[in-house]
């Protein structure tokens, strides 16, 4: 694997080596021990194990102790729940498993509104429970289900503080920081629902969790949902600007002594395909083929996990929803591969439009796939440091990319009340025949937080790349404060982002600026209006400039949400934006804008009906000036459900666009349906139309589901396009893998 070196001596930046010295002999992390008005629960050890079946009545559940006295964050905060919760932890040599009554004075009122695995667990009567195995206060793993039984799980990285949020609606839920629900564990959960309520019984393998060694004491807190009622309740309590995540707040489970299972599993698939390109005059026939595959999991140790994958292939992953983008900037989309998505948050670094690791750049090129020869990944624990380590070998396609070597590698150490340091550094070598000692790039970078109290926090990072040929300043760095209570926040944010900085492995939203993002954010309930759940005025400002002083985008945005109490949201908001152009820009074909600085104010328009009931209303609407001329912008959105089986939607993005240089109109319509058999049978359909592309695409997918995200799947492709009413390609694939629990 060629590193990329400066005569024989690799190059690490000066300031870097001091942070990592730094992070190396810096304090302990946070003591294990209970603090002050700590709520504390214990597990208790069993030899026989309760049967799943949904129903809490074996014997084995009266042996542990009840877990009880949920409280309100919503709607009222610190108050007694409305419906009592009962839960029970057991645990043997094997598995944990969760029993939870969960009491209802009208369980014919119970609600749930979908069946699908990872389906949102907001809008419908649901439980979670989250253990922070490391009992570090900043990572954990959810585990949740609703009356239907479905399974919900995800990771939790840095209290679910994705791109510097932290409360309800900054989460992250994709690959990056934050919550990662695409992560998929091998568990089981069944549940019932009877006269009382509704049950949950729950089984998580000791070997999909990592946690340290024994005796242990883990975080711990549990979330009820009683959607009815809006009413959100927890175990140890959270003030109503934080969710489940915020595991500085939780819990403790102690009397856990957990021995150390060997944990080794292997996923083999085999696919089988046909496509057929009708765009290319030289493709006259349908190109059929089969392959295979595998990925192994290898438990190094409790805490630490070597992944590896041969032949890597996401034939069931869902296609990506197009975006009609009228901005000069990219645009960032998640992560949805299967291999890339536990412990994502360990690699994740960088913040506001910079990432200085951003998976989709491996094995994906300009959208086009690029064949993943294999790889390993080694990520977990290390005594008190968080370590991932990924190399990945793609290879070269003709006229697209050549073969390359990428490697990354993380370190972070947490410290007291949410604080930690780290450091990244994530390299892209060249490997194929003919591509030169210089094709290759490297970033390194070093990150931190530090929290003053429980209300305010200090973040950042700093980072350069090495690219050769390029000669000017290659760094980017950002610090961000933040202070959050009930009654309102503040935060101020500074990024800049050098000439040269090129992090190839990486995401920039934006290259070669200095930005200031600020603002401020008040909460007020009116207890003596009852139809009035909350106000949330907030003013912000972002603002950008070129490394020559010249401003490229300003937008000051004032705002208040309005959540009334049946669920109906409003959101009327004023923004004043200046737009500053150095070139011609060409916002849609043959539309050129001219360079200058363009000053306007426009007004947006959100409202959302109660997205509990069967059928709810999305809406959008945008006027105002833009750029040279006006704009008006809508988004309408249709979701309607019949039980918890069936869902649909229907989306329309439509922007009319008037400047003195040109007129245009944009469209696009989205449908999504969903029916889902059981729990873990469902087909999915997305048809979308993009009036920019003149064209439409639709993904339909047969999903039989088996355990950790494995399965039979069934997936069919098609783009037409509608100028020639014909296909412009056309794609079936069948793919089929199991996991195997080889000791067992």
């Amino acid at each position: 694997m060629q590193l990329g070196k400066r005569g024989d001596r690799i190059i690490m930046p000066r300031f870097i080596r001091f942070v990592v010295f730094l992070v190396i002999i810096t304090l302990p992390v946070a003591p294990a021990e209970a603090q002050e008005g700590v709520r504390v629960a214990r597990a208790t050890f069993v030899e026989e194990v309760p049967v799943i079946d949904g129903v809490v009545d074996d014997a084995v559940w009266e042996l542990a102790d009840p877990i009880t006295g949920f409280i309100q964050t919503e709607p009222i905060e610190g108050t007694p729940a409305s419906e009592e919760t009962v839960v029970r932890i057991v645990y043997d040599d094997r598995a944990v498993y969760v029993g939870v009554i969960l009491y209802d004075s009208e369980p014919d009122q119970i609600l749930v509104t979908d069946s699908r695995r990872d389906s949102s667990l907001g809008d419908t009567d649901s439980f979670q429970v989250i253990f922070d195995t490391y009992h570090d206060r900043q990572n954990g793993f959810v585990f949740g289900t609703n009356p239907a039984g479905i399974e919900y799980d995800g990771q939790v990285s840095n209290e679910g503080q994705g791109g510097g949020g932290g409360g309800r609606g900054t989460t992250i839920v994709g690959s990056g920081s934050g919550f990662n629900k695409n992560w998929d564990a091998s568990w089981i959960v069944r549940t019932h629902v009877n006269e009382v309520g509704w049950m949950a019984e729950f089984e998580i393998p000791l070997r999909s969790l990592r946690y340290g060694n024994k005796p242990q004491t883990w975080g711990m807190n549990f979330q009820r949902n009683i959607r009815r009622k809006r009413e959100q309740v927890f175990w140890a309590p959270i003030e109503r600007i934080y969710n489940l995540y915020r595991l500085s707040s939780a819990g403790e489970l102690q009397g856990l002594d957990l021995e150390t299972p060997r944990n080794f599993k292997v996923t083999p698939y085999a696919v089988a395909s046909a496509a057929r390109n009708f765009a290319n005059p030289a493709e006259t026939k349908t190109d059929v083929d089969g392959d295979g595959g595998i990925d192994a999991k290898f438990g190094v140790t409790p805490s630490l996990n070597l992944d590896l994958t041969y032949n890597t292939d996401f034939a069931q992953v869902e296609v990506d929803e197009q975006v009609i983008n009228l901005t000069r900037f990219n645009v960032r989309f998640p992560e949805k591969r299967p291999f890339f998505l536990e412990n994502a948050g360990i690699l994740a670094a960088g913040k506001n439009g910079v990432d200085l690791f951003f998976s989709r750049r491996i094995g994906i090129d300009g959208g086009a796939p690029v064949p993943i020869l294999g790889g390993a990944r080694l990520s977990g624990k290390v005594g008190a440091f968080n370590v991932g380590l990924l190399n990945m070998e793609t290879d070269d396609v003709p006229g697209v990319t050549s073969r390359n070597n990428f490697t990354v590698a993380r370190v972070n150490r947490e410290l007291p009340n949410r604080s930690a340091f780290g450091g990244i550094v994530v390299n892209k070598a060249g490997t194929g025949s003919g591509v030169g000692s210089d094709n290759w790039n490297r970033t390194w970078g070093v990150d931190g937080k530090f929290g003053i109290g429980s209300y305010t926090d200090f973040r950042g990072f700093a980072a350069r790349t090495e690219t050769p040929g390029r000669t000017g300043n290659e760094s980017a760095y950002n610090i961000r404060g933040e202070y959050k209570r009930v009654g309102g926040d503040f935060h101020v944010e500074y990024t800049q982002v050098d000439e040269d900085f090129n992090p190839e492995v990486g995401f920039l939203t934006r290259s070669e600026f200095r930005a200031i993002d600020a603002g401020f954010f008040i909460r007020r309930r009116f207890p003596d209006i009852p139809w009035l759940r909350e106000l949330r005025p907030h003013v912000s400002v972002r603002s950008f400039w070129d490394l020559d002083g010249f401003k490229e985008s300003e937008v000051w945005h004032i705002d208040s949400h309005i959540d009334l109490e049946s669920g109906w949201y409003f959101s009327p908001a004023l923004d004043i934006e200046t737009e500053g152009l150095k070139i011609p820009f060409e916002i849609s074909p043959g539309v050129i804008i001219p360079p200058g600085t363009y000053r306007n104010a426009e007004i947006d328009w959100r409202f959302n009906t109660d997205a509990s009931r069967a059928l709810q209303f999305v809406s959008t609407l945008t006027v105002g000036g833009f750029y040279s001329g006006n704009q008006r912008s809508f988004s309408t959105t249709v979701n309607a459900r019949r039980g918890s089986a069936a869902r649909g939607s229907v989306i329309w993005r439509r922007s009319d666009v008037n400047l003195p240089q040109g007129d245009f109109v944009t469209n696009l319509l989205q449908t999504r349906f969903n029916y889902s058999f059981t729990p873990f049978i469902n087909f999915q359909s997305l048809i979308q139309y993009n009036d920019r592309t003149n064209n439409w695409s639709g993904n339909f997918r047969l999903g039989w589901l088996n355990t950790a995200g494995t399965g039979l799947f069934v997936v069919y492709n098609e783009t037409q396009g509608l100028e020639g009413l014909g296909p412009i390609s056309r794609s079936f694939i069948v793919k089929f893998s199991r996991q195997f629990d080889v000791l067992r």
